[in-house]
């Protein structure tokens, strides 16, 4: 069995962060199956994106607190030219009355969590995991090729990456995920994380973490199991 593992250097560079995972096996992600639940989630996920708006009090949009404890994350390693978290990317679209679309039951859940809560979130397909997964300071080099993108985009050298035995799974901690273990329709087991380097948001990632499991098993079936990592509880089995 594969394990999720957090390397110390993650929590040594970010004190008190926080990482919430959902484990979700024998789901059905088809959007063929839905259809009795499809409207459901698009009104979650449009709901979502109003609560969104709540978090972006500032005009200056960087100096909004959920903005800004990401950015300050980012500049303690080292990222791609112009790479920001995915929460960022999302409250982004929110500033400009952009709603996102719908890409599959899954990642439309996880969005709709993301987009409410203002936290980072998102998901992998476990079966296209080889060996362990972990976040870590990369070495350099490891193999990536982005969602959307054609040509490799391998990690930095201290950059935090989840990665696997076959590569980066995601750049940057947050700011893309591969195309390799992305999820999609086929999907059956999955592995889904929320991220908080905000020591004062503990309570709303506990609670993220909560929706997001109970959604996922309401709508998609299977069994889904909660995780709580930090300093003090740095892997599991998947």
């Amino acid at each position: 069995m594969s394990k999720f593992i957090i390397k110390p250097e993650i929590f040594e560079m970010f004190p008190g962060a926080e990482i919430g995972v959902v484990v979700a096996k024998g789901i059905d992600n088809t959007w063929e199956d839905a259809e009795d639940y499809k409207a459901e989630i698009a009104d979650i996920l449009e709901a979502s994106f109003d609560d969104a708006k709540s978090f972006l009090k500032n005009e200056n949009f960087a100096e909004n607190k959920v903005i800004a404890v990401w950015r300050e994350a980012f500049r303690k390693f080292k990222t791609k030219k112009g790479a920001r978290s995915s929460i960022e990317a999302l409250m982004k679209r929110v500033q400009k009355d952009n709603p996102p679309g719908s890409i599959n039951p899954l990642v439309d859940i996880y969005n709709a969590v993301s987009l409410s809560n203002a936290l980072p979130c998102g998901g992998e397909d476990i079966d296209a995991f080889e060996g362990d997964l972990v976040l870590m300071l990369a070495e350099g080099g490891e193999d990536f090729i982005a969602l959307g993108d054609e040509e490799p985009q391998p990690a930095l050298p201290g950059e935090v990456i989840y990665k696997d035995d076959a590569g980066a799974v995601c750049r940057c901690w947050n700011w893309r995920d591969g195309q390799r273990t992305m999820l999609t329709e086929d999907t059956i087991n999955a592995f889904l994380i929320l991220e908080s380097v905000d020591p004062e948001r503990s309570d709303d990632l506990h609670n993220a973490l909560w929706t997001l499991a109970n959604n996922v098993q309401k709508y998609l079936g299977g069994e889904v199991q909660i995780y709580n990592l930090d300093e003090n509880n740095t892997e599991i089995d998947l």
